[in-house]
């Protein structure tokens, strides 16, 4: 997935555009989430950026920018469905992973705490996996 198209996709967008992806990414976060715990090895980062996206102290840029990437991780179909198993979730990956990166100072501790607590409330298991990479390294 080229960066121009990764770009586009993570435009913050105009207020409405952002209510409309937190409504779409509230209802829909936990369900993909459980899809895709087993296929993406940095699942509690994906939660904690969730928990950031939703936080009222997180910058309006910086919501906008998660709330795109966790709209187009939700989305049933996007450049690659999802429901092909094997690389499904890699393009979801990839704008995720990019959004991380403009973004990795306001992912904070309590976000992580509360992605963590979360994942054991939604018995979600993700890969145990000590090379996982972290959203602050």
């Amino acid at each position: 997935m080229d960066e121009v198209r990764i770009g586009e996709i993570l435009e913050p967008g105009s207020e409405e555009e952002q209510e409309r992806r937190e409504t779409r990414v509230r209802e829909k976060f936990w369900a993909t989430a459980r899809k895709a715990a087993r296929r993406i090895p940095f699942m509690e980062d994906v939660v904690a950026a969730y928990f950031c996206a939703l936080d009222p102290k997180t910058p309006a840029k910086v919501r906008g920018i998660l709330l795109a990437a966790l709209a187009y991780f939700v989305l049933p179909l996007d450049f690659i469905p999802d429901f092909l198993l094997s690389i499904g979730f890699g393009d979801d990956i990839a704008v995720l992973m990019a959004a991380f990166g403009a973004v990795r100072g306001n992912i904070t501790e309590a976000h992580r705490t509360a992605a963590r607590r979360a994942l054991a409330d939604h018995e979600i298991e993700t890969p145990e996996d000590d090379e996982t990479p972290v959203i602050d390294a």
